[in-house]
């Protein structure tokens, strides 16, 4: 029997995702729980594995097209000669509004690209949408093209507005639509660029531009650099990470020194670690370390949860199984929620320091700049100048100072640093 290959439901908030990438081609052999296609979402890129092993007798939905959770998007068979228009059986149950929609989506042969989702008004503008079954994209797009929800029909599951409901009615409207052919997304990792291309950007890069305009209209931006003397820190890594690696299968980084610094001194200035709610401000009991992923196709944010609880060694795999997991797209969406308080590494890259964006609904975020040696001016126990090389990071703190005044961040970054330069904790 025939074996049906779904859109899932990454998440209780997702109801589409947008195929990426089909990793094998009709006709091919796959095998059960090989990666068979990559997803893009509102909220995670992942690869998506076979549900059986067989043939990829057919593919119902071509890259760069977006559908609903649960919808059909191809067709495994036994390899034994099977047919491929006998009727499909969804291997999750699909109501009827969605298999229609489903159908209305296959019937068409040139669906339009996803725009790009820049949001235009604030939520506030536009509480009658609330009472439209949708999702916060949907409902980003309706805004986006000053479409009223309520005047629009839903064909997803119980009646749910999707994005192609909304550009089929953003063309209904236009006088003169533009017949746009569906575009393929641009291959990731990388890809050939010729100067006077037009490339579209990928899903991961239209959701970043969004919060990211998002986050500079919602928060007032200060941001306050000090230069750490990490000497003794690296010397200690030095000397270690051999035998750290040996005892516990894990390589020594920086990161979690930084991370460790950070809530210790959260814990004496909480409220780096808060959001604001309207006009009140939550005090987040843990500490949600966002740490921030370069990947080659964009940038992510997965989150170490409860941090604050974990010893040094805790912290070091934690941050080793998001960025592996991060890079071979195996994040769900639940790995990019709930961050309190955010880390990004510029400094990887070679950049002196960098002024972070905060990462919404946070307060403030934490920019690591590279490591470097430098001629420094010492002062000995006497009150005696020198000048020695020493080993030097510039951190910078990103803060909404709506919530946080300058004195606290400098407080705060002032404590991380005395953390840093002279420490003493175990690393395991």
């Amino acid at each position: 029997m025939p074996t049906d290959v779904v859109m899932p439901q990454m998440g209780e908030s997702i109801f589409e995702g947008t195929i990426t990438k089909w990793l094998k081609k009709a006709g091919e052999k796959v095998q059960r729980d090989e990666p068979l296609f990559e997803i893009s979402t509102d909220k995670v890129d992942a690869e998506i594995p076979a549900p059986a092993s067989g043939i990829l007798q057919e593919i119902k939905v071509s890259e760069g097209n977006t559908v609903q959770v649960n919808t059909v998007v191809g067709v495994i068979g036994d390899g034994a000669g099977a047919s491929t228009s006998a009727p499909s059986k969804a291997a999750a149950p699909v109501s009827a509004p969605a298999a229609t929609a489903s159908a209305k989506k296959e019937a068409r042969e040139t669906p339009a690209p996803p725009p790009a989702q820049i949001a235009s008004a604030s939520d506030a503008e536009h509480e009658d949408d609330s009472d439209v079954r949708s999702s916060p994209l949907v409902r980003k797009l309706a805004r986006e093209h000053n479409v009223d929800l309520a005047k629009v029909n839903g064909t997803g599951t119980g009646g749910r507005v999707t994005k192609q409901d909304i550009l089929d009615f953003v063309e209904q409207k236009t006088a003169a639509p533009v017949a746009a052919p569906a575009l393929r997304q641009a291959p990731a990792p990388a890809f050939t660029v010729i100067p006077g291309d037009l490339v579209p950007m990928s899903n991961m890069r239209k959701i970043i531009a969004q919060r990211m305009i998002e986050s500079r209209r919602t928060s007032a931006h200060v941001h306050c650099m000090f230069e750490v003397d990490i000497t003794r820190l690296v010397n200690l890594r030095n000397k270690l990470k051999s035998s750290f690696e040996q005892r516990y299968g894990a390589r020594l980084t920086f990161m979690p020194f930084f991370v460790r610094a950070a809530i210790i001194a959260i814990q004496q200035f909480p409220i780096v670690n808060s959001s604001l709610e309207g006009e009140s401000i939550r005090y987040h009991k843990h500490v949600n370390a966002g740490i921030a992923v370069a990947l080659d196709w964009g940038l992510i944010v997965p989150v170490l949860k409860n941090a604050d609880e974990l010893n040094f060694l805790g912290l070091q795999r934690g941050i080793t199984d998001l960025g592996e997991r991060s890079r071979s797209k195996k994040l769900m969406p639940t790995d990019v929620e709930g961050s309190t308080f955010t880390i990004t590494n510029p400094g990887q890259f070679g950049a002196v320091f960098g002024l972070p964006i905060i990462n919404q609904p946070n307060v403030a975020i934490m920019g690591i700049g590279g490591i470097t040696k430098q001629p420094m001016v010492i002062t000995d126990k006497d009150g005696a100048d020198s000048i020695a090389i020493r080993s030097v990071v510039h951190l910078t703190l990103g803060y909404d100072h709506r919530v946080i005044d300058g004195a606290v961040a400098d407080q705060f970054m002032a404590a991380v640093k005395k953390l840093l330069e002279n420490w003493n904790e175990d690393v395991g």
